[in-house]
């Protein structure tokens, strides 16, 4: 039988816990997402004992969070956490002090909190005409005016790369970490191929890794935006960098994507947006749900499914046309 260890305290055991967590092989993003969590808790809470603490905290906590808590968003914003986000706040206490109480025999004070309920956030792809005014807004800077001279607008010198930023999440529906992830080797530009890396290197969710492709459109923005690269011929080096040549990632990405959408007029403007569009666009114009999966790198069909009713696309009507049992007659 397993005995509580006296005097444990927080800090040492979110260590541990992470630890734990890290050699179930679990992906990078995923333990930063524990850690930050329990960052949070331990802010709020102190550096107590893990076993003293009860389900009447953990309650205050979640609402502590969802009326006070002020996030530190890197785009600013004092808008209030989702209740998504609150949930996740919930996952990450209910695996740590199940393993908390597995691992040290004191009760599991999550036992008694219920999982905060949430409703999933609208999916709002983009219309053609908003994709048009962020293409245009990576053209050039915002118009300068002057005492002296006539206002003016300049070329943006980062115009080509943003541009084929922009084609290659709408053509291919990649997450933000996939996008930020890929290498110029990953692209074969002939035939459009993207290969997303398994594993924590492909930034896939998951770490699995997959296939996608890129339309002639795209392929010629990317190949312009290369062009202008003295390491475009280095498989190993970053398709896409931000500043002093450093590799994007999904935070720079996000920030960038905004600043976009604020200069073109265009609302709710993040990179997820374009995975949205993609895969409605990709039903709508005759794509299949088996095939959608597949490229978007979805273990399941449930996300997919909810992507076909919004594009009103009947999965059991595809399922008919797609069954070899019934096409072959068997």
């Amino acid at each position: 039988m397993k005995r509580s260890t006296p005097g444990l305290k927080l800090v040492q055991a979110v260590s541990g816990f992470v630890q734990y967590k890290a050699a179930e092989a679990l992906s990078p993003r995923t333990l930063e997402s524990y850690q930050d969590h329990l960052d949070r808790w331990q802010e709020y809470i102190g550096d107590i004992d893990v076993s003293r603490v009860s389900t009447q905290q953990v309650r205050a906590f979640l609402a502590w969070l969802r009326a006070e808590y002020k996030p530190r968003r890197l785009t600013g914003g004092d808008q209030p956490l989702s209740p998504k986000t609150i949930r996740n706040f919930w996952v990450t206490l209910s695996a740590f002090y199940r393993w908390a109480s597995g691992e040290f025999g004191f009760p599991n004070p999550m036992t008694a909190v219920p999982a905060p309920k949430f409703e999933d956030a609208p999916v709002e792809p983009f219309a053609r005409e908003e994709i048009e005014k962020l293409l245009k807004a990576v053209e050039y800077c915002r118009e300068a005016k002057t005492d002296h001279r006539q206002a003016f607008t300049m070329r943006r010198s980062s115009g080509n790369r943003d541009r084929a930023i922009i084609l290659t999440l709408l053509d291919t529906g990649l997450r933000a970490s996939e996008l930020c992830s890929l290498t110029i080797g990953d692209v074969d530009q002939k035939n459009g191929r993207v290969l997303i890396k398994h594993g924590a290197l492909g930034g896939a969710k998951g770490g699995k890794g997959r296939t996608v492709y890129l339309g002639k459109a795209a392929r010629r923005s990317l190949w312009r935006h290369l062009a202008e690269r003295d390491d475009a011929d280095d498989p190993q080096a970053p398709l896409f960098l931000g500043r002093l040549n450093r590799r994007f990632n999904k935070n720079v990405l996000r920030q960038l994507i905004a600043r976009l959408g604020e200069k073109a007029g265009v609302a709710k403007c993040h990179p997820h947006r374009f995975r949205h569009t993609f895969a409605i666009t990709y039903l709508r114009s005759g794509g299949d749900v088996f095939t959608l999966q597949s490229l978007l790198g979805h273990s399941t069909l449930e996300m997919v499914q909810h992507y076909a009713r919004l594009a009103q696309i009947d999965v059991e009507q595809a399922h008919r046309k797609a069954s070899p049992a019934d096409n072959w007659r068997l």
